[in-house]
């Protein structure tokens, strides 16, 4: 007998390329600068935007930086994962501050080679090759809170 795994409902379909490339920039942002994932995000097929909470704007060296080590991630050729692990047992692994109250205990984690995991219930590549090139296109901060707009090529 094969069991059937049930997640939370999802309300929207996003591009898997473009919600893969927001997993790996969200990554980026962690770990250059030890915030949180993005505060607001905003996924699209052609483009697309992340809000992060910083103490100061980066500089456009700092922004070309973050372009480039998403970049290299996805010319690193990562393979994405999937897998299911009870709500507490992720609580160590992963992020989850921004769970809905209502998600199931029984939680989807994505894993980007080694380079990103959270829990997701997004749509996304199988590969980082599949994602094509990361581009800032334009960025803005205020009050504490930098805006990157982004696109894929």
């Amino acid at each position: 007998m094969t069991s059937t795994i049930h997640l939370n409902e999802h309300n929207k379909q996003e591009y898997p390329p473009m919600h893969t490339a927001e997993h790996l920039l969200n990554a980026t942002m962690v770990k250059l600068y030890g915030c949180p994932r993005s505060k607001n995000a905003h996924i699209e097929r052609k483009k697309s935007k992340c809000d992060y909470i910083l103490p100061k704007a980066p500089s456009e060296t700092e922004i070309r930086e973050i372009e480039r080590l998403v970049n290299q991630a996805i010319q690193a050729k990562l393979d994405v994962f999937e897998s299911f692990i009870p709500k507490d047992e992720a609580e160590g692994l992963v992020d989850l501050s921004k769970l809905p109250d209502e998600a199931s205990n029984l939680l989807r984690i994505i894993r980007i080679g080694d380079y990103d995991t959270c829990a997701c219930i997004g749509a996304h590549v199988s590969n980082t090759s599949e994602i094509g090139e990361f581009i800032i296109s334009s960025h803005s901060y205020t009050d504490g809170v930098l805006r990157l707009r982004f696109k894929l090529k």
